[in-house]
């Protein structure tokens, strides 16, 4: 974001591929780069965005707010870099009443690049005026084309209790599960629904408010208080852990037609679970994080205790991420709102390599790319999502020549660091981000005004060549 007066001129960014987002403004008054927390508004002033520096942004919404979603793997293709795009999705609500809540199926359709306008997406089954100034000239001539704006199809399945965390199994997506504050742990088949979202079509009425009355396919009321920790395996199919804010964890392990929970839970933290997250290649272990400001590593077949355990943070560990594509990283956000990475070979030593302050407040999601080794992406309560490379290395010559450039059009903040790669803002209450794990840089994020899906301008999404 930039801070500017009143009626600035439209920002216009010189370099496409910069880290550090450019712009123009009346030369009287230079823009300044935005720091939540740092700086402050003068009145008179207010937040704009820079456009240019999106490939694709949009804000939409499912009703109620949501705390948690999950992005639904689909048979549209592994690897899609072609607009327009479609993706799928799950999310669970936070109603004002327990009675009002649902779990929202839904798909975007129509992703069409290159439209950065921050104004809510119609849905089949509400019109919603999407006329808005275009944010570039060849966007002009085709904004009012209604068939160039995505759709939100929509369907809504009635949940007891507001839905802390939902996870969709990355295996057979139709499968999901639900944290409710109820202090049930369920299980979903929504088959049906993403059946008939993938047969609707932009023009048809889809949803509505009309509320499906589903039966959850298992209820578990084992867990002695609410929570939020919820994982599947990415390895061995319907393998689930949950963990509460009691401290205990519980595994799941499917059978034929249901799953058997293991009444034993695992125990090892001073306070509640925040988080859990299944290793990517050893089938049997998965790490947890605690308010006691732990990440402890288990293994199932080695008992009902943590084979490790590190003292993380300061404060409450909130979530945690690991690494897919270098399976030996793991990060860490905190209360304090400092994110950490760990090097688990090292666990038992000095094991971390990177420790980030920039954040003010506490970080409430963190996930790696699942198309960069060295990229993630952190959500904070200070309604920033923030994108890091940790490749990136602070290069003297390089920002010499960036200050010089820009030392009448923009104030730039000396003390950003140069792993920061791409920072979002305007939402209220950030919640969860979760990157698209088959459309190279999409990222979406939910807070209590709703969800934007962004893809940045500066997010390299060239992938390897497929040719044998």
């Amino acid at each position: 974001m930039v801070r500017s007066l009143k009626n600035p001129k439209k920002a216009k960014r010189k370099n496409k591929g910069s880290k550090k987002s450019e712009s123009s403004s009346v030369p009287s008054a230079p823009a300044k780069v935005w720091q939540p927390g740092v700086d402050q508004l003068e009145e008179g002033e207010e937040l704009q965005f820079d456009p240019s520096t999106y490939n694709y942004l949009r804000a939409f919404s499912i009703g109620w707010p949501c705390l948690s979603f999950d992005i639904v793997h689909d048979s549209l293709g592994l690897v899609r870099s072609e607009f327009p795009h479609t993706f799928y999705g799950v999310a669970g609500t936070q109603a004002e009443q327990a009675s009002w809540n649902y779990l929202g199926i839904f798909k975007l359709s129509n992703i069409s690049g290159k439209k950065r306008e921050l104004v809510p997406v119609s849905t089949a089954d509400n019109d919603v005026d999407m006329d808005s100034e275009s944010s570039s000239d060849e966007d002009d001539d085709d904004e009012d084309d209604k068939s160039s704006q995505p759709v939100l199809h929509l369907h809504k399945v009635a949940h007891q209790g507001c839905v802390n965390r939902i996870r969709s199994m990355i295996q057979r997506p139709h499968i999901c599960a639900t944290w409710a504050d109820t202090g049930h742990v369920q299980v979903w088949d929504i088959s049906t629904l993403l059946n008939a979202l993938a047969e609707s079509v932009s023009d048809t009425t889809v949803g509505g408010n009309s509320i499906h009355r589903l039966s959850p396919i298992v209820k578990f009321g084992g867990h002695k208080d609410e929570g939020y920790a919820i994982d599947w395996s990415p390895i061995v199919p319907g393998r689930l852990v949950s963990g509460d804010c009691n401290s205990s964890i519980h595994l799941w392990e499917p059978s034929a037609e249901t799953w058997n929970v293991d009444s034993c839970p695992f125990v090892g933290h001073a306070a509640s679970v925040e988080d859990l997250q299944w290793s990517p290649t050893e089938a049997d272990v998965f790490a947890s994080c605690s308010v006691d400001g732990t990440i402890a590593i288990w293994d199932t077949r080695l008992g009902k205790s943590p084979a490790l355990s590190v003292k993380a943070h300061n404060t409450d560990v909130n979530v945690i991420s690991w690494n897919r594509l270098a399976s030996c990283m793991i990060a860490s956000g905190s209360d304090d709102g400092t994110f950490s990475i760990r090097d688990l070979r090292l666990i038992k030593g000095d094991s971390l390599v990177a420790h980030f302050e920039y954040h003010k407040q506490p970080i409430t999601s963190i996930e790696w790319s699942p198309h960069e080794a060295s990229t993630l992406a952190v959500a904070s309560a200070d309604n920033q999502l923030t994108i890091w490379d940790l490749s990136l290395e602070k290069d003297e010559e390089e920002e010499a020549e960036f200050k010089a450039k820009m030392k009448e059009q923009v104030n730039v903040a000396q003390d950003l660091p140069p792993q920061l790669l791409f920072v979002h803002q305007g939402q209220k209450d950030l919640k969860e981000l979760h990157w698209h794990t088959q459309i190279p840089g999409m990222v979406t994020s939910t807070a209590a005004d709703g969800f934007n899906i962004l893809m940045p301008a500066n997010i390299d999404t060239t992938l390897p060549s497929t040719d044998a």
